[in-house]
């Protein structure tokens, strides 16, 4: 599992910690087609975050 935060700045969406979080509190993450603002959220292997418009699975980045 991997933190919804963490994930976005293993893709390089968000540069940092702090705009992840920003990203995240401001309604721009989806998770599984779901709004998110929690930056905690533990991310699983079945899971889709949409930031922009684009859509990442989380299986197919964390291995």
């Amino acid at each position: 599992m991997i933190k919804l935060d963490q994930f976005l700045k293993f893709l390089g969406i968000a540069p940092t910690g702090g705009q992840a979080k920003l990203m995240i509190i401001n309604g721009d993450v989806k998770v599984n087609g779901i709004v998110e603002t929690r930056r905690g959220r533990k991310l699983v292997s079945s899971d889709q975050v949409t930031v922009a418009g684009k859509v990442f699975k989380v299986e197919d980045v964390i291995q």
